[in-house]
């Protein structure tokens, strides 16, 4: 089952910074599911996984919030 971070209410950093400890702690091929209400989000979390080496799956709009689904692919 993939792992939910529900960051929905938390601003800039702390959405990505939450992601990036779920995402340490995994091991690699694991999907991790980000949800997020920061505007900025759609910009950090996209730039964090390229900076990451994680692979960005899916990027979607959920109305009150956005969901980003993130392979775990760096190696650690």
């Amino acid at each position: 089952m993939d792992n939910i971070v529900d960051t929905r209410g938390l601003k800039c950093p702390l959405p990505v910074l939450k992601a990036a400890k779920v995402l340490r702690d995994v091991p690699s091929g694991t999907i991790v599911t980000v949800w997020a209400d920061d505007p900025i989000a759609v910009i950090d979390i996209p730039h964090f996984c390229v900076e990451a080496g994680h692979q960005l799956l899916l990027q979607s709009d959920a109305g009150s919030h956005q969901i980003y689904m993130i392979k775990q692919t760096a190696s650690i």
